[in-house]
């Protein structure tokens, strides 16, 4: 029922009426999806920001404590290649987020892994470092560190220019330790003046203090600036000197960051600009907390740095205990590493490892170098050709995740990783985990992988796919986790259909291939085990099923736990405006209410079987269920039952010959 709202009326005339709070339940996104797994570059180690480390630089004390593992959201594939690289390193990460996208997809996020080495100095290196220098000749002026590591931060390269802008005093007043400027003029404290006294001589000074003072003609004010250190003669004139950092990446990536100061008092210290704004570096902690030094009042362009050194890609030192945070636990404040630092996503639904572990090496980028040739029309004089360019090839591999899973032991410790994904996915309830079955199994193998797991909150994909990327540089089809394109079809099903369509019998866009063509009988054998297939048919490939893992009727289709999980997560982010509210009749009636629209809603989407609301879903909130004594107690109860509708997957034809010799199909 609608609340009264009392508007204070005094004179006649027009009031607004303000605007009613919004109570209605509405539906919330399930397409959004995180992807963990192994990149060339992109966020990782970023110091923690919180009540104890909050200040204007977080990113520069070394003591500070770094998040090892961060989410970012990205919404295509050319913003995750901006952040994280494309194809160039050695894991799958990047082949499961195209898929994902070429699928459908609208919305995910990446979460880097990087090793852990439990020592802050070994954490530290592999981030490549640059000097930017005022002039061509002149010493360096401060130093740069790449935004994380890899030798991606090779390329980088910096360059520092300057801008300025006249600033008009009153040279009757001025002294030789202040400036004496009208109210309009605009300068912050920490600003950087370049003077011109009287001899022709130019000085560089900062503004040390700014102090606003009433003008002696008793109309409006002055500001009085002082200087950091007295000049030797009379100023005849004044600028603002501002400066222009230039940041180049190397790969097509330019930052560009203007009015900059040199004084950490200044509002746009250059340091703490880098920290924010910055996507490709950070200041050092050598310099951050004081002043650039400039050295030469006639402020010449600076030149580019040479290119960053020290950077280091350390792929192979990666275990699948970085996939993990063995010190997070339910009900953190702060979300942890690897997989854990998902925990706290209010939007996430579907995860995907893609680099858990590596069943083999990819294979090598090919020679993009032209052959040189000198074969013509004409004859000519032979003589020896010089020795070919070669393609630079960056020698790496995921050594610490290589796990073959045709050899027993390490197809036990590949279910023991999935577990834990499982067991992370159970517990927090709210989205769900997409496993691969590991590539290379027999039917036998296949089902002694399937007994080991019993979740409603994870569901299995066979078998590995077949992809060819355009932007890629290696000269074979890609064997890509079947996850990944799963992730991409139920997002592209949802928003096609809705939730409680199941998110199956649909094409794999631009997949060429599979691993393992499945015969009936063997889908036939694996489909009641809730292991969704892949199969090569005349249009393409089709993704036959969408099933869970668990071994309850009741949650065996991935359309059912997504539509409670959907429910769930609209009725907890969207009754919070219930909290505090007078515990009455009209509240319960008001809930109800809110609680029926929204059910029947989804009812008459075809959420929920039966034919009328009353055998679709139920909405209890009344005396029966909030008695004395849990009123007195603070509390309200609601209790909602639902019966989901599921995805219809066998239709039985009969077939029946009749005394003509005719045929007659009826469906039963």
């Amino acid at each position: 029922m609608p609340v009264p709202v009392r508007i204070p009326l005094g004179a006649p005339g027009i009031y607004q009426h303000p605007d009613a709070p919004l109570r209605a339940l509405l539906g919330v996104r399930m397409d959004v999806c995180a992807f963990v797994g192994v990149a060339p570059r992109g966020p990782a180690r970023v110091p923690v920001v919180n009540e104890k480390w909050l200040d204007d630089r977080p990113c520069v004390e070394p003591e500070r404590p770094r998040r090892r593992t961060v989410a970012v959201a990205v919404e295509s594939f050319d913003e995750y290649r901006r952040l994280f690289g494309g194809f160039e390193g050695p894991g799958l990460l990047p082949y499961a987020v195209a898929s994902f996208f070429e699928q459908g997809g609208w919305r995910a996020y990446i979460a880097r892994i990087v090793r852990e080495y439990g020592d802050a100095t070994q954490n530290a290196a592999g981030v490549a470092a640059g000097d930017v220098r005022e002039a061509e000749s002149a010493a360096p002026l401060f130093k740069l560190l790449a935004r994380n590591e890899g030798s991606w931060g090779n390329r980088l390269r910096a360059r520092l220019e300057f801008t300025t802008r006249p600033l008009l005093f009153n040279p009757d007043k001025t002294m030789l330790t202040a400036l004496w400027l009208d109210e309009l003029q605009e300068l912050a404290v920490g600003a950087l003046l370049r003077l011109t006294l009287q001899t022709g001589a130019r000085v560089l000074r900062f503004v040390a203090t700014l102090t606003r003072q009433q003008a002696q003609t008793g109309i409006g004010f002055v500001w009085s600036a002082l200087l950091d250190l007295p000049v030797a003669d009379t100023i005849e004139a004044a600028e603002v000197v501002e400066g222009v950092l230039l940041i180049d990446g190397g790969d097509g990536r330019l930052e560009r960051h203007e009015r900059l100061g040199f004084s950490s008092s200044h509002p746009r210290w250059l340091a703490t600009v880098l920290c924010y704004e910055s996507q490709l570096v950070y200041p050092d902690a050598s310099w951050s907390n004081g002043a650039v030094s400039l050295s030469q009042p006639n402020l010449l362009p600076g030149s580019w740095s040479e290119p960053f050194a020290g950077g280091l890609d350390r792929y192979a030192e990666i275990e699948p205990a970085d996939f993990f945070d063995a010190q997070w636990t339910l009900g953190n404040e702060e979300p942890g590493d690897g997989v854990h630092a998902l925990a706290q996503l209010a939007d996430l639904s579907l995860v995907v490892v893609p680099d858990l572990y590596s069943p083999a090496p990819l294979a090598p980028q090919e020679d993009i170098i032209a052959p040189v040739s000198l074969a013509g029309p004409d004859f000519e004089r032979c003589f020896d050709l010089p020795s070919p360019s070669v393609q630079a090839q960056t020698q790496f591999d995921l050594e610490g995740l290589r796990l073959d899973p045709k050899l027993p032991g390490d197809r036990a410790q590949i279910i023991k990783l999935q577990q834990r994904l499982v067991d992370f996915a159970e517990l927090l309830r709210s989205f769900i985990v997409l496993l691969d079955v590991p590539p290379g199994l027999n039917q036998r193998q296949i089902l002694s992988w399937r007994v080991h797991f019993d979740s409603a909150f994870a569901a299995a994909y066979h078998p590995w796919l077949q992809i060819a990327q355009r932007d890629d540089l290696r000269d074979t089809l890609i064997h890509v986790p079947p996850s990944a394109a799963a992730a991409g079809i139920i997002a592209r099903q949802e928003f096609a259909f809705g939730v409680p369509h199941g998110p199956a019998n649909a094409l794999a866009r631009t997949v060429i291939g599979v691993d393992d063509r499945v015969s009936p009988a063997r889908h036939d054998e694996l489909h009641p085990q809730g292991v969704n297939i892949y199969l090569r048919e005349r249009d393409g490939i089709r993704l036959t099923a969408a099933r869970t893992l668990s071994r309850d009727p009741q949650w065996r289709q991935l359309s059912v736990r997504r539509l409670i999980t959907m429910i769930s997560r609209a009725l907890e982010q969207q009754m919070q405006w219930v909290v505090f509210e007078p515990h009455t009749a009209a509240l319960r009636a008001e809930v109800r209410q809110a609680l029926r629209s929204y059910l029947r809603q989804l009812f008459r989407l075809g959420a929920f079987r039966g034919a009328t609301e009353e055998q679709a879903f139920f909405v209890r909130c009344d005396e029966t269920n909030n008695p004395t004594y849990i009123v007195a107690a603070g509390r309200l109860i609601a209790e909602i039952g639902v019966a989901p509708a599921e995805p219809l997957e066998f239709i039985v034809l009969r077939l029946a010959r009749e005394g003509d010799g005719t045929l007659i199909t009826q469906e039963r």
